[in-house]
């Protein structure tokens, strides 16, 4: 059955952040998304401009018509705006056992309060014990813990001390989101009270950055619902926010929206993914002609390497290289997020590798085989490198 998903969060007009983003994210991983709106606000890439909240015995009640009929596998809170409306999603989820996310909406992206401040004890008290999950940025974390926050090390002593010092039940994490720290290298900390986990990586520079808390919360949101562990969940919603932004259709005048729905073929489902083919070629100058005749876009042209991809209409990508292999025969590719699981479980079913899982240095891990015609299979992971390398075009 399809994971489903309900967000609890306000309405963005302009679509990039709230319950649109929660909406586009879900779906685009396989999840079944369903709405619970806490608040309509007028909204663009420049920011707001009014606020008006949804009675709570509304947001309460969508709530209740979600579960009542369709059911739930996983909840993602958004946007909440003030005590009222905190206290009604906490009573209509009283007695819901299964992961929530809960993302501490305070400040929009262009600076508009979205919470009172006296509402933020209620969040504390009421929704915290529910949370599984909950997805500070460095203000929020500020803000909850009442703590200064400078650096990576400092972020990570704020978010042990919220989960430690808060309400927050015994399995809880706290996911603490570094983009708002200075510094080339973008550092988020997932702190449970088993430990702690870094996962770091270059920023991403650009305008167009609306909306990634609410769909770095939806994807996790989904991905737990999906069955995920928790530290598979948490790299799966990264890497989805960051192709979401390298996908950017880079719209409006202020901060843009990201590109959910161009996030194609790459981590849609945890089932394995065929996105990539690989056809030897014998002249390289006239082999990437005939394809960019085709109409396919050229993402990588590296003549001295006699290697060029392609990307088609819907993300999967198409490579030549020259030498590598016989004249019409073919590699196809596979990518699982759970690649060396994955090898593991086919090795003890009986199926022979050619090359275990490694590091390539054109940043894919991968691991080869051959079926049993004598054709290569490659299964890889390869997150954004395989769209989008660092020598891209």
């Amino acid at each position: 059955m399809v994971a489903r998903i309900l967000a609890i969060a306000g309405s963005d007009s302009g679509g990039g952040a709230g319950i649109q983003a929660d909406i586009k994210t879900i779906t685009a991983l396989g999840g079944y998304a369903m709405t619970a709106v806490t608040a309509i606000t007028v909204q663009n890439t420049q920011g707001v401009g009014a606020v008006h909240g949804v009675p709570p015995e509304i947001v309460a009640g969508q709530i209740r018509a979600c579960i009542d009929d369709i059911g739930v596998d996983a909840i993602k809170i958004g946007m909440l705006g003030n005590e009222a409306v905190i206290n009604a999603v906490a009573d209509a989820l009283a007695g819901v056992n299964v992961p929530i996310v809960l993302d501490p909406v305070m400040i929009a992206k262009g600076g508009a309060a979205l919470i009172e401040e006296e509402a933020v004890w209620a969040m504390m008290q009421r929704l915290l014990p529910m949370a599984s999950v909950i997805t500070p940025n460095v203000p929020e974390l500020v803000a909850l813990t009442e703590t200064e926050v400078e650096d990576a090390a400092d972020m990570l002593l704020a978010a042990q001390e919220l989960l430690n010092a808060g309400p927050m039940n015994s399995r809880a994490a706290v996911l603490a989101k570094g983009g708002h720290l200075e510094g080339d290298q973008l550092t988020d900390w997932l702190v449970t009270r088993q430990g702690h986990l870094a996962f770091t990586d270059a920023k991403i520079e650009t305008k167009s950055s609306h909306g990634t808390g609410c769909t770095l919360s939806s994807a996790l949101a989904c991905s737990l619902g999906q069955g995920m562990a928790l530290p598979e969940a948490v790299q799966r919603a990264r890497a989805f926010v960051r192709l979401a932004l390298r996908s950017a259709p880079g719209l409006g005048q202020g901060h843009g929206p990201m590109g959910h729905g161009q996030v194609v073929n790459d981590i849609s489902a945890p089932a394995p993914v065929l996105n990539q083919i690989t056809v030897p070629a014998t002249d390289y100058a006239t082999s990437l002609a005939f394809y960019r005749q085709l109409g396919l876009r050229l993402i990588v042209d590296s003549p001295d390497n006699g290697y060029a991809r392609f990307e088609a209409g819907n993300g999967v990508t198409l490579s030549i290289h020259v030498g590598d292999g016989q004249a019409g025969g073919a590699t196809v590719y596979l990518e699982s997020l759970r690649l060396d699981a994955w090898v593991a479980a086919l090795i003890a079913a009986g199926l022979v590798f050619e090359q275990l899982p490694q590091d390539e240095d054109w940043l894919w891990r991968e691991a080869r085989l051959r079926d049993p015609a004598g054709n290569r299979i490659c299964l890889y992971a390869a997150g954004e490198a395989r769209r989008f390398p660092p020598w891209r075009v």
